[in-house]
């Protein structure tokens, strides 16, 4: 029975990274599709291989192409993937090498394929004879260059014009598994209280002072450890994100919208700093609103929950003006690569001119719900100027009625720190300050 749920795993594995890279799924829908074919003892190897292919995909494939002359296309694809599951066992996990090899192997037959079993068991078993020499390889091929940053050449690109000076140090941040961020909730428990809890669990941990609510973990653990997490005391949320509701400073008896919403973790940090403000969090996908429902009653909080899209507000937002918006706009993700390293591969360079003009379009339309004298914080979890500083310069050429408040803010992944990050401040101005300025 062991065995079979083990060679189920590595299928399973081999069918999650097929649809991201053939089908285009993101790697946590996929996952979560698959949930119901993964014995809860095995989710965590599972989510360590399939995202740990995806961090390093460019150096798996290497080594399968070098190995195989002629490339598993069309309805053999999977064997491919499945190469990369076993290859990257032996290089990135702690499971013996034969057990890899085995339990690769056998996922050959869940996948009925078997007529292909010796073509998996040959590679996997020469990579093992050849791994030192093609490891130098990969390392010392001129060639490999771009694909040793294991980052797609236009995005590359993109971060050296963006960051001369910085692009290496974030790719390298892309590159390691991400860090593990706390919110407490201050309502509840000082930061220091809730560090006691975690030290009496044997749970290290560590605080940032800008971030009155953050807490580090040294190593990340699940969430179920969490000293009463199911009361609502701590939310995982990265610190970057943690911004967003400082920025926005809401009170008490205010109207807020959080536009883009899912799954609530923004939502519910608004409610936790002003509980008694009227809270109205909107996202497009159904699903992901579920999302928003669970964090709320978790945290025993309450907002106005509904289903609509940004580009058309006046079919969900009924006339109504807000003294603070949050527009966490859908952007590409680059400053979250870490955490979801299947964006390397999912998106295009095509897709950030599409983003960018998605992003202005909502801004644009949401900006008419904000009162005259209220707030608009424009987040991003990109860090691609684009749709960060060049939408906010374009934002307050073409609209009097807005003043930047403070600087922009963009925060760039660091191996301990936060996520990639945007914030920009927006006022309304009154028109009789509007008026003055034009004259």
């Amino acid at each position: 029975m062991n065995n079979q749920s083990h060679q189920n795993i590595r299928a399973v594995c081999a069918q999650a990274i097929f649809n991201v890279l053939e089908e285009g799924q993101s790697l946590s829908a996929t996952l979560t599709t698959l949930n119901h074919k993964i014995a809860d003892k095995d989710k965590a190897l599972v989510q360590e291989i399939c995202f740990g292919v995806m961090r390093v995909l460019p150096e798996l494939n290497f080594y399968i192409h070098t190995l195989m002359s002629k490339v598993l296309t069309g309805k053999n694809r999977i064997l491919h993937d499945l190469l990369l599951v076993g290859i990257y066992q032996i290089l990135y996990t702690r499971i013996p090498a034969h057990a890899a090899v085995g339990e690769t192997v056998n996922a050959v037959n869940t996948l009925k394929k078997t007529q292909l079993k010796g073509v998996v068991n040959g590679v996997l078993r020469e990579f093992l004879r050849r791994q030192t020499s093609l490891q130098q390889q990969f390392t010392q091929d001129s060639k490999q260059q771009n694909q040793q940053t294991l980052h797609p050449s236009w995005l590359l690109t993109r971060l050296k014009q963006a960051y001369p000076k910085q692009w290496q140090a974030i790719v390298n941040a892309n590159n390691q598994k991400p860090p593990m961020w706390l919110r407490v909730n201050l309502n509840q428990y000082s930061v220091s209280e809730y560090q006691q809890l975690l030290t009496k669990d044997g749970i290290e941990s560590e605080t940032f002072a800008d971030i009155p609510s953050a807490i580090r973990l040294i190593t990340p653990v699940n969430v179920a450890k969490l000293p009463d997490f199911a009361k609502g005391t701590v939310t995982v949320q990265d610190l970057s994100a943690q911004y967003a509701a400082y920025l926005l400073a809401p009170q008490n008896g205010e109207h807020i919208l959080d536009m883009c919403a899912a799954p609530g973790g923004k939502t519910t940090h608004i409610l936790e700093v002003a509980s008694k403000a009227q809270v109205l969090a909107v996202d497009i996908e159904p699903s992901r609103v579920k999302r928003i429902h669970e964090n709320l009653t978790r945290l025993n909080l309450h907002a106005e929950v509904k289903v609509g899209d940004g580009l058309t507000p006046e079919r969900w937002c009924e006339g109504q003006q807000f003294d603070r918006i949050l527009l966490d706009a859908p952007c590409s993700a680059t400053g979250v690569i870490r955490r979801h390293p299947d964006i390397k591969w999912l998106r295009r360079d095509s897709d950030i001119a599409q983003l960018t003009e998605l992003q202005y379009a909502i801004l644009t339309k949401i900006w008419a719900y904000l009162k005259t004298g209220g707030t608009l914080v424009y987040a991003t979890c990109s860090i691609l100027p684009d749709e960060n500083k060049l939408q906010i310069e374009r934002f307050l050429q073409e609209n009097t009625s807005a003043k930047l408040q403070g600087e922009l803010k963009q925060f760039l992944p660091t191996e301990n720190g936060g996520d990639g990050f945007f914030y920009a401040v927006l006022k309304k101005l009154e028109w009789q300050h509007i008026f003055k300025q034009k004259n």
